[in-house]
């Protein structure tokens, strides 16, 4: 269940992306599109995810996201406003619905938190790529998508998770332990880092559309990477040396082996937070989940926004983005301190 939510995961992001570029990119609406769409995928996760935590249907959550994305192909040509709000929303709703079924068989495991977001990478890159070179939108995007969704239904169906989830009773008496707020704030400071990061990462030599393949493989392989690792040799070795490793590489980021291996490393963080989060917080995995997911938006405000006095403080250079590593380093130490204990 969990490789087909990470195969759906790809089709999603992919279908969204090539909605966008082919669809809005390059009309009058685009700015306001791009915010609006960013705002329901991620921002709007939190509420989201606090009504699924209840509701015990996250499958069911999932599909409708992959049908309002569907959708959307229908009325791009009529309003790209209305389009970018119903492909974010579907955006949305699927990876609340996955990701809550994801956290309530992780357990003691970051693995399957890791194989569920790798994949979103490159369905991003594939769609943005296809998307902006395709001249005029085409609909097999969608109908892709809707066959992982069928895929999916009947999957759920069979492992007896399609009437009911098995969600914990909803709590959030998490947040009362000692250390716990003050953790999942550290968390979600380094999420707003590393999407911040994501934003402003436009290296050189990363023209080339070969290149953004590496970047995109890169980020998704390291995602994968940090859960898997982690289940190895333990949460706090996983952090402190991708961490290490990645501000190190970011100093060299210059050449392209150097950037790419940066950006492997630095993406292995992102399991790792959600896992933690949702630690501690057990009794409101869906909420958590979508809490890290608004720290992404707060991530890509600053860039979006033109917040000159942020951007200028912490610019794309190889020393800033070594800082950027090494704050976070010391966010998710607290954070992995908090949950061990």
């Amino acid at each position: 269940m969990v490789a087909i939510y990470g195969m759906i995961h790809l089709l999603v992001d992919f279908a969204c992306a090539y909605l966008m570029f082919a669809g809005i990119y390059g009309t009058r609406e685009w700015y306001l599109c791009i915010l609006l769409y960013n705002f329901c995928a991620f921002a709007l996760q939190m509420p989201m995810g606090a009504a699924a935590d209840g509701w015990n249907k996250n499958a069911r959550l999932s599909a409708a996201g992959c049908i309002l994305i569907a959708a959307a192909y229908l009325v791009c040509g009529a309003s790209g406003v209305i389009c970018a709000v119903m492909a974010g929303l579907g955006n949305g709703l699927f990876h609340v619905g996955g990701g809550l079924d994801v956290l309530n068989v992780s357990k003691d495991s970051a693995g399957f938190l890791g194989v569920f977001v790798a994949p979103g990478s490159i369905g991003l890159f594939l769609g943005t790529a296809l998307g902006k070179g395709a001249g005029i939108l085409k609909d097999w995007p969608a109908l892709l998508l809707l066959g992982g969704a069928a895929a999916m239904i009947c999957a759920a169906k069979r492992k007896e998770l399609w009437e009911e989830s098995r969600n914990v009773s909803v709590s959030y008496d998490g947040m009362q332990a000692g250390g716990a707020l003050a953790a999942a704030v550290c968390l979600g400071l380094v999420v707003v880092f590393r999407s911040y990061l994501g934003m402003i990462q436009t290296f050189d030599w990363k023209d080339s559309l070969g290149a953004g393949a590496f970047i995109a493989c890169a980020t998704g392989m390291g995602k994968m990477a940090g859960g898997l690792l982690a289940d190895v040799i333990g949460m706090r070795k996983t952090a402190f040396w991708s961490v290490i490793l990645a501000g190190i590489l970011y100093l060299f980021s210059e050449y392209p082996v150097a950037g790419i291996l940066a950006v492997f490393f630095w993406n292995m963080t992102m399991p790792l937070t959600l896992w933690m989060s949702a630690k501690i917080l057990p009794g409101a995995k869906g909420f958590v989940f979508g809490l890290m997911t608004f720290c992404l938006f707060l991530g890509f405000c600053p860039v979006y926004l033109d917040m000159r006095p942020l951007t200028e403080m912490f610019p794309f250079s190889g020393m800033g983005l070594a800082f950027l590593c090494g704050i976070s380093l010391l966010l998710l130490l607290r954070g992995i301190k908090v949950v061990r204990e």
